[in-house]
């Protein structure tokens, strides 16, 4: 397992925090979803022999946020 924790631009509600976690959760390998609106962060914890950080990323970027 591997944890990471990125920093997102354009996170400012709650409807950005479910946006992102439906989003990430949905992908297999993705075990845990922490978003944190007031640090501009998602942190999550993942298999990285089943999905890759990039993919994460790509992901999160698909769903309008931009990766700091």
């Amino acid at each position: 397992m591997s944890k990471e924790t990125l920093k997102v631009g354009g996170m400012s509600c709650g409807h950005c925090e479910a946006a992102i976690k439906k989003a990430l959760t949905g992908l297999n390998g993705v075990e845990e979803v922490t978003v944190n609106l007031n640090k501009k962060t998602v942190e999550t914890r993942y298999d990285e022999a089943l999905i890759s950080l990039s993919a994460i990323k790509k992901a999160i970027e698909d769903q309008g946020y931009e990766i700091l």
